[in-house]
Order: C-alpha cells, then structure tokens, then sequence
C-alpha cells in the first residue's frame, strides 16, 4: 500500500483500514482559543471495526499518546489537565506530561507514557473543524507523523513554525512507545 495517511472515516467506507495496525490521530480544537487537544492510538490485530453512535468501534487493544497544546494566556493553566472540563481534559497529571514550552510561552505537552485501552476503543466522530486520520504502519510512519505535527502544531494551534518542529521532535520521541512489536 503506497498510501502514507487518510481520513479515518473514508478509510473505513472505502474498506481500507489496516486490520494488522496503524496510528489514528484524532484532534479536538477549542472554537475561540488555540487551545488543542490531540489523540494518538496504535493498534493491532483487529477482530472488527464498527459504526456506533459516537464514533468508529475498534475491537482491538490500543495505546493512547495525548498531546495538549496550552496557549500563553490560558486562564485555567493551575488546574491540573485530569480536572479540567471534559472539552480541555486529558486523562493525565503535570507530572505524566513532558512539557515543550515555546518562546511565547505556549506550551505543548504531551504524554510521558502511553495509556494502554485493552479490548476495544472508540475513535469519536470528528465535529467541526476537527479531524480523525489513520497513519499506515509504514518504515518511515514516526517521520511522517513528525511532519503532520510540525504542520497542525503551526497552522491549527497557532505554534510558531520553529516551536512547531521543536515541539513535533518531542511528541515524535515518544512515538516508539506505541509500537506493538517492541
């Protein structure tokens, strides 16, 4: 398959999700801020996917990497990102994150460790601007999504583009924990 990235939803009616494994990206935007919010999950060995109500149904074990990007004046930056509000909440601690603080004091945080999903996830619809993406399970898949986090970290969460390459190496970093082979 010579396909690098696709829309996760096409992917799925135009039947060609990988079922052996892949990455699916999935990014909630804050309407009015540059607050972002990123999803990464890899999989493996898929005994079904399926429509539901809220999104696509993976049976499948997943490993999920959170990436929060936390715009300079972001007013509830001393609550931590488990207790915020369900539309800024990642399921993680300041002290599970590592933390890229750009020039203009944006910061971009991303998990230190994945969180593992056993049996099946569900990878939400996308509303509004948002976006769900499956990465194919290629040799260069981790500098692949290294570039499309350069990209979406400049030009939807508002990061500068050197900060965006920077913050795009520590996300990328942590990549290989994903990986169902290691």
């Amino acid at each position: 398959m010579s396909e690098k990235v696709q829309d996760l939803y096409q992917a799925f009616h135009g039947n060609s999700l990988p079922k052996e494994g892949g990455y699916i990206v999935s990014s909630f935007f804050d309407q009015t801020t540059s607050y972002s919010r990123y999803e990464i999950v890899s999989y493996s060995g898929v005994k079904n996917i399926f429509m539901a109500e809220e999104g696509l149904t993976f049976q499948s074990d997943g490993k999920k990497l959170y990436v929060l990007v936390e715009p300079p004046g972001y007013p509830k930056k001393h609550i931590e990102p488990i207790h915020r509000d369900k539309t800024e909440a990642i399921p993680h601690r300041y002290s599970e994150l590592l933390v890229f603080t750009a020039k203009d004091q944006t910061k971009v945080m991303v998990s230190e460790n994945p969180i593992m999903s056993y049996s099946s996830f569900t990878i939400l619809k996308p509303t509004t601007v948002n976006f769900a993406l499956v990465f194919y399970d290629r040799p260069d898949v981790v500098e692949t999504m290294e570039f499309f986090f350069q990209k979406t970290l400049n030009r939807e969460a508002g990061v500068s583009q050197v900060n965006s390459a920077a913050a795009a190496k520590t996300i990328s970093g942590n990549l290989h924990k994903l990986s169902f082979t290691f």
